[in-house]
């Protein structure tokens, strides 16, 4: 009976190894080239995550873009007729970090704030209008508030087309999460 029970351990052991060993990351030098990576995979069907990376490959504000080991040579193809390179793809072995959630909805009556990680949006619930964008400290949170401020959800530009930094990720999330809030 314990002879069986060692084989039983092994096999365990071995299948959770298979469960880290399918997924992969690819590493790219900035943000702004995994925000286009991310675009380009998303425009051809690949199911990928944006995700922060393990602490031993940190540098700053990272991300990474986690794939299917099985599927590394055609997102590689995908990225490279793109002309998006990552500097290299590495096996899973640790945890992942979601880069940014969805913290918090506020609702002031005629405004609605959205915050994801230190960015927030603000919309006037009626007209839809785009009042306010703060935080974070990136350099292209003022250019994104720019182009964005006083103009209708419709009529703004989306974040990802324009930011290239972590804080433009962020404010994306909170633009799609807005849209979906308010079902534009």
């Amino acid at each position: 009976m314990s002879f069986l029970n060692i084989f039983k351990r092994k096999e365990s052991k071995a299948s959770s190894g298979r469960q880290n060993s399918d997924r992969g990351i690819l590493v790219f030098e900035n943000t702004s080239e995994v925000i286009r990576a991310e675009s380009v995979l998303d425009e051809e069907g690949w199911k990928i995550r944006v995700m922060g990376p393990p602490p031993e490959i940190r540098s700053g504000c990272d991300l990474v873009i986690e794939i299917p080991l099985i599927e590394e040579l055609n997102i590689l193809r995908t990225l490279e007729k793109a002309g998006v390179q990552p500097l290299e793809m590495v096996p899973v072995s640790s945890p992942l970090l979601q880069p940014v959630n969805i913290f918090q909805n506020k609702d002031f009556g005629k405004y609605l704030m959205i915050r994801a990680a230190n960015m927030k949006l603000t919309i006037d619930k009626e007209t839809k209008a785009i009042v306010n964008i703060s935080g974070g400290g990136c350099p292209d949170v003022p250019y994104l508030a720019q182009e964005m401020v006083g103009k209708t959800m419709a009529e703004a530009p989306s974040p990802r087309e324009i930011g290239h930094t972590l804080c433009g990720y962020a404010l994306q999330l909170a633009y799609e999460e807005t849209g979906r809030k308010c079902s534009l």
